[in-house]
């Protein structure tokens, strides 16, 4: 995880709003980066000064008589009793015509982003997996930087022979594969790795996969982009870069067999 993403996601990790996995990644990378550590006791500092109680001012009694005696129940004349349900009634219309506008200008931004691919629910199934791997360290059932040491331990566990590529050479070192479980079915899951990160490469079979790829999505901190090769479907995610998982992608594709 770089610093923009967790820029982007320490507001919620100081409220404890991110799940385990991705609060996991920001504490690795605070641990290695002075400028964001520094970031983060900002806004721990701000966050106890917006709760100190000098900020909190309590109503004087008056007030609180005032806004009383103005409450439904309170005995006052016929005139004011109107005029104080229409003042209500104004304010109630504003206030749903202002939550509608924020729902619907939320819906408006997010509605794009849903439909960046139709296989959205694949892509979180996907993430969760690759997330999975990463808290329960269970990477690799073969681990190996062979690719024709890894390809062989999958006959017999599959009904399809993975085809297995070492990216050493080009900075993505294949580290191990494993059985996973996605989309209803067993698949392949090769481990590769770049530097301090990890790399899943999910891979299986299906007969009408459509040949266009879709684009990369952002589950979570966690890029994910798929495509389609001569009826297999591959899924690549990880916490790189996009630019890096997309290199990564193209360096894949580039020696699989033409569709």
């Amino acid at each position: 995880m770089d610093c923009d993403q967790v820029r982007n996601l320490l507001d919620a990790y100081v409220d404890d709003e991110l799940d385990p996995a991705t609060s996991l990644e920001i504490e690795r990378h605070l641990d290695d980066c002075a400028g964001c550590a520094e970031r983060l006791q900002n806004r721990r500092a701000l966050k106890q000064g917006l709760q100190a109680d000098a900020l909190y001012y309590r109503a004087p009694d008056a007030l609180r008589q005032r806004v009383q005696s103005a409450l439904p129940g309170t005995p006052v004349s016929r005139r004011t009793g109107w005029t104080d349900r229409l003042r209500q009634n104004v304010w109630v219309s504003m206030a749903a015509a202002l939550i509608l506008g924020v729902l619907l200008s939320t819906a408006l931004f997010q509605t794009p982003l849903l439909r960046i691919s139709p296989s959205n629910g694949l892509a979180q199934e996907v993430v969760d997996s690759h997330i999975r791997s990463l808290m329960a360290n269970h990477l690799s059932d073969v681990v190996s930087t062979d690719q024709h040491t890894v390809k062989p331990w999958f006959d017999g566990k599959l009904d399809f022979s993975p085809t297995v590529i070492n990216l050493e050479a080009q900075g993505f070192p294949l580290i191990g594969g494993r059985l996973d479980y996605l989309d209803d079915r067993p698949v392949t899951a090769l481990v590769y790795q770049r530097q301090k990160h990890i790399i899943n490469l999910f891979i299986w079979p299906e007969a009408n996969a459509s040949a266009a790829a879709s684009a990369p999505l952002t589950i979570q901190g966690y890029h994910a982009i798929s495509w389609i090769n001569d009826g297999t479907i591959y899924w690549a995610v990880s916490d790189l870069e996009l630019g890096e998982l997309q290199m990564f992608v193209q360096l894949i594709r580039a020696q699989l067999p033409p569709s």
